[in-house]
């Protein structure tokens, strides 16, 4: 939609009520046309700062928990289980064991 330009309208100051240009007249943030005489910035106070709500708990938690024990056979990085490709791989070598005797001290807490 398009409007007139208004460089010969004529408008009513909604403060002070004199007849003014009406390209003089400024809006106000409370919706008033105003003359620059009466014309008046919003205040900063009426702008309160945005204050965060506060935080309640995480997003995504994660609680300690006890992890399972794992006992490893054999020597490190040493398995009968591997594969090449979707294939089981043939095996290469025997699992050695090794074994000590003596004494394990379990302690719960």
């Amino acid at each position: 939609m398009a409007f007139a330009t208004g460089k010969y309208s004529q408008a009513i100051c909604d403060r002070c009520g004199y007849q003014y240009d009406y390209l003089d007249l400024k809006k106000e943030w409370n919706g008033l046309f105003t003359c620059p005489e009466c014309y008046e910035p919003k205040h900063p106070q009426l702008d309160p700062p945005y204050a965060r709500p506060d935080p309640e708990a995480l997003q995504n938690p994660r609680p300690a928990r006890q992890e399972p024990l794992i006992v490893q056979v054999g020597n490190p990085n040493q398995s009968l289980f591997s594969s090449v490709g979707m294939q089981p791989a043939p095996v290469n070598g025997d699992l050695i064991m090794q074994s000590r005797v003596g004494t394990v001290t379990v302690v719960i807490s």
